[in-house]
């Protein structure tokens, strides 16, 4: 089967491209004049320029393929017209490229996030597929906007949204930082109660994603493809200590109003910028929320989706990757 691959210069779309490849798909990658190659370098791939804020540039794109996996989005923005524009505009083109130019296609499989849906209410409370709605920043509106074009379409394509919660692994830029943080022996707490999270290891997360593009169980569904446990944030940054091989470290709890206030600082710099920062109040929001979980049961019973990586094996390989590229020093 040959498929086309939207963000696959990126940190997920990366890995499912390799995992593709392994599985004997044909694939072909929609890339901009200016995408980083350094993920497809001399891989078997086919690459088709394109822009997703642009139907008729769209056209090569998508001819001649059985199934698309749309997995480019912006994640940092200077405004919320800037992630609706990205998210919901350019998944909007997507479908209409593929309703004009191959209708027939097999399956379209949409990558959201647990943003669109927003925190849980309480730690037995686990959102599910069917929790309403009620995002709580920019980016997870412009997801929930985006899920809404694809489920709109559903009559006339075979259309999967998968839904995943953080993502952590090799590749992946977001969480150097924190990591590097917790390597100088600190371990960074937010507020003064212990915050959940669902965690899910790019490996776990593609291969759930390639479960759902092949089920046809799956058409028309929406499905959460995560951690079958929560974490705490403690936990995961006592993990990267054991796995950097410290002794001592410090637990340093930083309190929502500080949070929130490096956030508004973080964004006010971010005007200067030549790219938005990832760090903004909207981020802040995030970081102090208290259950940002997810259930896997729905994946689990329709798709046969199991955690294969949990974060004592997948935070020490991470950890040793970013030491190996020179992302981080041990």
């Amino acid at each position: 089967m040959k498929v086309l691959v939207t963000g696959a210069t990126g940190f997920v779309g990366s890995h499912l491209v390799d995992l593709l490849l392994e599985r004997g798909y044909a694939v072909r990658c929609l890339v901009r004049k200016t995408s980083n190659l350094q993920w497809l370098a001399n891989k078997p791939v086919e690459l088709v320029e394109g822009s997703l804020q642009d139907v008729q540039s769209l056209e090569q794109a998508v001819q001649g393929i059985e199934g698309v996996f749309h997995i480019a989005g912006v994640i940092a923005a200077r405004s919320e017209r800037g992630y609706f524009e990205a998210n919901q505009k350019g998944t909007r083109n997507l479908l209409q490229a593929v309703l004009r130019y191959n209708p027939t296609i097999q399956r379209f499989l949409h990558m959201s996030s647990l943003a669109a849906v927003g925190p849980a209410p309480s730690l037995d409370q686990p959102v599910i597929e069917d929790t309403p709605p009620h995002p709580i920043t920019a980016y997870g509106r412009s997801k929930a906007a985006a899920e809404r074009e694809v489920l709109a379409v559903q009559d006339q394509l075979p259309v999967t949204i998968i839904r995943p919660p953080a993502v952590y692994g090799p590749r992946d830029a977001a969480l150097v930082a924190l990591f590097q943080t917790i390597v100088r022996g600190i371990v960074p707490l937010i507020g003064l109660k212990e915050k959940y999270v669902s965690l899910v290891h790019v490996a776990d997360l593609v291969r759930g994603t390639l479960l759902a593009f092949e089920s046809p169980k799956a058409a028309g569904e929406i499905f959460f493809i995560s951690s079958e446990r929560f974490y705490t944030w403690e936990e995961v940054g006592t993990t990267v200590i054991r796995a950097a091989g410290k002794r001592r470290y410090f637990k340093v709890k930083i309190p929502h109003a500080l949070v929130l206030t490096i956030a508004g600082f973080s964004e006010f710099l971010g005007r200067f910028s030549t790219k938005p920062p990832v760090f903004n109040l909207d981020k802040g929001r995030d970081f102090i929320q208290p259950y940002w979980i997810c259930s896997v049961d729905k994946a689990k019973r329709l798709l046969g989706y199991r955690q294969e990586v949990e974060i004592d094996q997948g935070v020490p390989e991470t950890l040793q990757w970013y030491i190996e590229q020179g992302w981080i020093t041990a």
